[in-house]
């Protein structure tokens, strides 16, 4: 007996294209790997140097290039400038943690994946991809990009300005300290310790100023009296109420107060350091 209702045929899925370009052979395979799990994606190439990588995607356009950002010798915003505005693809940039390089992301809607990552992290930037392939115009494309290029072109000027120097004082001498290498700050009364490494350096100072001092640095404050330089952190937990337990390289622990918990957490999952609803 015939049916009444309409059958209609399934949309066919449309093929995305994709160029993989990183110098690092993990990240390549991660990338390749969280790839094929996607239905419709194709990988069509695979670089670890990006002068190889420009040919390549000039030579026959990809949908969407996932690059990495440090890569050479081309960096990935020069190898990005060197494109053919006509045949853009979508870019989804490749980083370590930068917090000047996110920001410039965020701003401009660009997507990214901040290394290591996860199959969760790739599919959320994927979803982003999907949508803006569907939407986006070719002109809004341009100047998403054109936009963050400029703002990451100012974030590498200045991370390669000399950084400033703190003076601390340790075992009755006074050491010049680069404060890219500090860990952790905590206040105490009219000073500031200073954790590098296993050794803490004592400082006459205000927590507020000390904090001016690490404008460089992706500092977070996880207590009235502590800042962290997230470049340390190794690991993350929590205590059973929820609050954040950071790991950092010399080996210190530090917890985050009741109070700064959920801002704490919310900055954490920002900078894609915490598994998201979690």
């Amino acid at each position: 007996m015939p049916s009444n209702a309409t059958e209609f045929a399934p949309l066919p899925v449309q093929t995305l294209n994709v160029m993989i370009v990183d110098d690092e052979s993990a990240a390549r395979r991660m990338l390749r790997e969280c790839c094929d799990r996607e239905p419709d994606l194709r990988v069509v190439g695979e670089f670890a140097d990006s002068g190889t990588a420009l040919d390549a995607i000039r030579a026959h356009p990809p949908d969407i290039v996932f690059l990495d950002v440090q890569i050479t010798p081309l960096s990935g915003i020069a190898l990005a400038r060197a494109l053919e505005p006509q045949s853009l693809p979508h870019i989804v940039f490749v980083t370590a943690y930068d917090r000047f390089a996110l920001a410039a992301f965020e701003v401009s809607a660009v997507d990214y994946i901040v290394k290591p990552f996860d199959g969760e992290r790739f599919r959320s930037a994927l979803a982003r991809v999907r949508l803006r392939h569907q939407v986006e115009s070719l002109a809004q494309r341009q100047m998403a990009l054109a936009g963050v290029l400029e703002q990451l072109q100012q974030s590498a000027r200045a991370l390669r300005e000399p950084r400033p120097r703190i003076l601390g004082e340790a075992d009755g001498r006074m050491h010049v300290l680069d404060v890219g290498l500090i860990e952790m700050i905590e206040s105490d009364r009219n000073y500031v310790q200073l954790t590098v490494g296993r050794q803490v350096y004592t400082v006459r100072s205000t927590l507020q100023h000390a904090e001016s001092s690490m404008a460089s640095q992706p500092m977070l404050k996880v207590s009235r009296s502590c800042l962290v330089n997230l470049t340390h952190v190794r690991e993350l937990s929590r205590t059973p109420r929820g609050d954040v337990i950071l790991l950092l390289a010399g080996g210190a622990t530090v917890t985050s107060s009741e109070r700064y918990r959920d801002a704490v957490r919310q900055e954490l999952d920002r900078m894609q350091m915490w598994p998201r609803g979690s």
